[in-house]
Parts: C-alpha cells; structure tokens; sequence
C-alpha cells in the first residue's frame, strides 16, 4: 500500500484525535508567541509537534538572485541535450523539495532530529515548512506530521545524502511501527557539487562560506550553528520558544541558501554565467568529463585555457587530443602543463609526452629524457613515501624498456 492510501485511511483517527486534543493545543504554553510566528499545532493521539508555514513570492531577493531565477533554470535544463547527475531535465519547478534539518548532535545513535525544514514551490510561490519536535517523547507526531506534507520527486540537500537523510532513515526506523514508509526519492547533494567546482579555489566549502563568496548573501544576527542543540535542549525544559525561534529563522536561511545554491550551480553547468572564472570553468570541464559528456568538457576546457592559458586546463585538454590522436596539440598542451603545473600534473604530463614518444614518433631519445623529467616531478610531489616508490618503479619500467629500444635502433 503505498503512502497516499496509508494516510487516507488513517485520516479519520487523526481528526479525531484531533477534536479530542483541541483542549489540551489550547494550553500549550506561549501559543501567542508561535501564532505569531505562523506556527501551528499538529496532534496525534497524546503526542503534538508544531509546524510553522511561510510564503515567499517569487520576486524574493536572496542574495544575488531572485527566487524565480530557478524557474530559468528548470527551464534551461528542459531544453538541454545532455546529461548530468545535477540535471534537473524532464522535472518540473513543483517537484524539487529544498530540504534541510536540524539535530541534537552530528552522530551516533543519541542524535535526533528536532527539526525538519523544507521548501517546495506551489501556486506561483515558495512554501516553506518546519516541522518543530516539542519534546523527544514527541517524534511519531513529528514525523507523521512530516510524511503528511510531504508529496515530492527529487530531494535538494546541503550534504544531505551523508548527513540529513540518513538520520531521517535512521530516526524513522526507531518508529516505523507507527508511522507510514519513507517514500523513495532522487537526490541532488549541492555539498558535492559545490566541492567539484570549488574545491581548488574556495578554503571553506561550508554554506556560510558559499553565501558569502558565490551567492552574495551575508547573514546578520544569525546564531552560529552549533549552537542549536542547545537552544533545543533549553527550549524542552523552560518551553519558551524566544530561542528555537532564532534556530527557525537560521534553518530558514540554510533553505533558501538552498534554492540560490542551486539556481548557481545550475549556471554554472549550463554555461550562462557571465561571471564563470577559467577555474570554474576547468572544474566544470572535469565534472562533465566523468560523467561522459565529452563534447562539453573540451568545451569548458578550451575556453578555461583561452581565459587566462590556465596550465591544468592545458593538462586537462591535451587527453582529449591525444584521445583523437592530435598528437602535435597534445604535445604542445603536455609540454605547457610540464613547464607550468602542479608536480602531479608535470610527473603525468611528462610520463604522457614520453608515451607520445615512444609509441607514435618512435623518438626513443627524448622518450627516455621526459621519463627522467617524470622522476624529477615526482620528487617535488607530497604524497606517501610508498606510493611515491610505486610510481618511482613504474617509470623506471618505462625507461628500461625504452633502453632496450634504444639499443636494438644502434643495432640496426
């Protein structure tokens, strides 16, 4: 049965169970207060969370963006003839669910979920919930409440499928007796993607961090998140909600971070950023190098490389011409990203040229003078003393085997 028909048919004993509590919501302590703040009661049986409902129009300004700049981009990537784990093609706008949680902990099997937040775009604009758990004793109202709402396709997270929705699984299977199954669902982990594209450029690749440096979004007055367990712990003892309020406003910040987040990245990958750097361009290039697209990645590659002759987007590109056996392009883009790149890149660079070489040129002389070149790249390279002697003993392979070439030409 799936979940639809579950809640169907438990919706008579939730109203009245509803009617029954009717007394008991009105004796909530500070109700004023969470009226006030667009929260209501949810009952169930002798258990109650609250769930607070905001609406924000799509002309809502985040940052740099607007709202409805994810409705282009939904757009955008309907018309796109390729592929990518963060494409969002044959979805509509309504089916992204912008998720996000806040718990008592970050692991281990005492960690709960006190909140659960989201925001889903219905009737031309932005419905955001949070789901609040009143007390520990409190989480099959909770997570009936939440499974209730929910009706969504693809899940958008901030290091969701490592964090968020495996403790939704693992709170959910505490209590699976009592509530309905969690509905399968896509994912599109915007932590992952922002690590593709930035991990070379940015220092922190947290939220706060992404805001400020690509979303152009700065928080004021927000309490830092660590500190939300507290506040939590403190709001189920004195039952005064001043300061699970300012966690509400931080998860709603996190939130619409989220729908900004994704419209970004979305630009990026699209190629209408104006402001895309030859980085972000490389990176980009890379991503869709793995997930095959090869015609975009030397897209991304070569306008990374025409931006600034960025070395690695030189490294990157000349595979893509040896791989359609351009060999003198590649040689020269080798060459650049030996003279100009990372150790790594210079030790494969070199060892990639010596190939070239070898095999096409038959030039067994400067094959053998770039495998040397490769040991002296690896020296300068930080990695474990064991790996480095395996890729010691790969090239002197090479340069024996490249001798005896060298040997058998004088012979002739």
């Amino acid at each position: 049965m799936n979940l639809k028909k579950k809640l169907a048919r438990m919706k008579p004993h939730l109203q009245e169970n509803n009617q029954k509590k009717d007394i008991e919501t009105e004796e909530l302590p500070y109700m004023d207060i969470w009226k006030d703040n667009d929260t209501e009661v949810f009952t169930y049986e002798d258990q109650h969370c609250l769930i607070r409902e905001v609406h924000y129009p799509v002309d809502f300004t985040h940052g740099r963006y607007q709202l409805s700049d994810l409705l282009g981009v939904l757009e955008a990537w309907n018309q796109t003839d390729f592929n990518h784990s963060l494409s969002a093609k044959g979805f509509r706008v309504e089916d992204l669910f912008f998720f996000d949680t806040e718990t008592t902990g970050l692991s281990g099997t005492g960690t709960s979920i006190f909140l659960l937040g989201y925001a889903k775009f219905e009737n031309n604009r932005f419905v955001l919930k949070q789901h609040i758990l009143t007390d520990p004793s409190n989480e099959i109202a909770l997570y009936l409440s939440f499974l209730e709402n929910v009706n969504y396709e693809t899940l958008v997270t901030f290091n969701g499928k490592s964090f968020d929705w495996p403790q939704v699984q693992s709170r959910h299977t505490l209590i699976r007796n009592h509530v309905p199954r969690l509905p399968e669902t896509g994912h599109f982990d915007l932590y992952h993607a922002a690590k593709r594209i930035w991990k070379s450029s940015l220092k922190s690749l947290k939220l706060k961090s992404l805001e400020e440096e690509k979303l152009g979004f700065v928080r004021e007055d927000d309490i830092p998140g660590y500190l939300a367990p507290a506040i939590y712990f403190d709001f189920v003892e004195r039952k005064h909600p001043e300061g699970m309020l300012k966690v509400l406003e931080h998860n709603e910040k996190d939130i619409l971070s989220l729908i900004t987040l994704y419209t970004h990245i979305s630009l990026q990958l699209l190629g209408t950023d104006q402001n895309q750097s030859s980085i972000e361009k490389l990176e980009t290039g890379k991503w869709f190098k793995k997930e095959g697209e090869q015609l975009i990645s030397e897209k991304y590659l070569k306008d990374s490389y025409q931006m600034d002759a960025n070395p690695s987007a030189a490294f990157h590109l000349a595979f893509e011409y040896k791989k359609q056996q351009q060999f003198e392009q590649a040689l020269r883009l080798f060459t650049i990203s030996l003279e100009k790149s990372v150790p790594k890149e210079q030790r494969i660079a070199a060892v990639e040229i010596s190939k070239i070489y070898e095999h096409q040129t038959k030039d067994f002389e400067k094959a053998y003078l770039f495998a040397m070149r490769a040991i002296k790249a690896l020296d300068a390279e930080n990695i474990k003393e064991e790996l480095k002697q395996k890729k010691l003993d790969q090239i002197k392979h090479r340069l024996s085997r490249i001798s005896r070439k060298m040997r058998g030409n004088k012979l002739t």
